[in-house]
């Protein structure tokens, strides 16, 4: 009998699947599918301090293997999410979740990290620092060490629950970043966030997206994320839930052994609302096929 659970910060995970932020609403709107206790944990839908519409549609890009969106962070904010979301997934799934959170200062990550403390369903909280800084001149946080270990440390001060960085790959060493963050008491890294993308439509002659650019996800950027993970694993002494272009079972095995210890499944919800499912009824057989008892003993495998 193969072992397929793993671990995240002292939480257990029956298995690594994991649905990323963004791609999985709150949850809930799954279980009319199927039985979502089955996944690992959940990571919701990224939640800022108060709501937000999102950006001008057109908000989605098709791309040969993968999408462009552009969604902006559309949240009803987090004391709807708190206080009605939240409470609404209880009735469907009863394991730890990952609180995905986003800020455009310092404040706004204070505000949410917060909240999400007091949440007792709440096991690991996720820290998405791909947002602009509005009192940094409008720099991603997750471009700059400096501003990545801020968001880091903000967050840490607030909280007694496992602090886990979202790093963007758009930046030229990602190494950098996740050293800083550790520095500051991250518990664990989660990557990769969206490459930034575009297309442009023939016809019109105009960005097919509203805001012009947007997150390229999807199968092609499986081999970047892959090469990140790999990285960082060497690079730093803490947990990675590992994501970017996930669709299969082999798929979790190869960023397991380039070092993440769960994987987020991004782009293949919304192509496929059964893909969680289906990499894990297949992760025992994919296991088997390659001689592996205890799929924990294969995390940096590759290293």
């Amino acid at each position: 009998m193969v072992d397929i659970s793993t671990s995240l910060s002292g939480i257990k995970l029956d298995n690594p699947v994991i649905p990323a932020s963004g791609t999985f609403g709150f949850g809930y709107e799954f279980a009319d599918y199927y039985d979502i206790n089955i996944l690992g944990s959940i990571s919701f839908k990224g939640t800022t301090a108060e709501p937000r519409f999102g950006n001008p549609t057109p908000r989605i890009a098709e791309c040969t293997e993968g999408l462009i969106n552009s969604v902006g962070l559309q949240n009803p904010g987090v004391e709807k999410v708190v206080g009605e979301e939240l409470p609404h997934l209880a009735k469907f799934y009863k394991k730890p979740l990952i609180a995905n959170i986003s800020g455009f200062s310092l404040d706004e990550y204070k505000l949410c990290a917060e909240k999400m403390n007091e949440v007792d369903q709440v096991g690991i909280i996720e820290v998405n620092i791909s947002c602009p800084n509005v009192h940094g001149g409008g720099i991603s946080f997750g471009t700059n060490p400096e501003a990545a270990a801020s968001v880091a440390k903000t967050v840490r001060s607030v909280t007694n629950k496992p602090v886990y960085i979202k790093l963007t790959p758009n930046v030229t060493d990602i190494t950098e970043i996740a050293r800083a963050v550790e520095a500051e008491g991250a518990d664990g890294i989660s990557m990769i966030n969206t490459l930034l993308g575009m297309r442009i439509n023939l016809r019109t002659k105009k960005p097919v997206i509203a805001n012009k650019m947007g997150g390229f996800s999807g199968p092609a950027i499986f081999p970047v994320a892959c090469r990140m993970i790999y990285q960082v694993y060497e690079a730093v002494n803490i947990p990675i839930i590992g994501m970017g272009g996930v669709r299969s079972a082999e798929d979790v095995v190869e960023i397991m052994l380039a070092g993440a210890s769960a994987v987020q499944v991004g782009a293949e919800n919304l192509v496929n609302p059964y893909a969680c499912k289906d990499i894990i009824e297949a992760l025992p057989a994919v296991c088997e096929k390659y001689g592996i008892n205890k799929l924990s003993d294969i995390i940096g495998g590759a290293h």
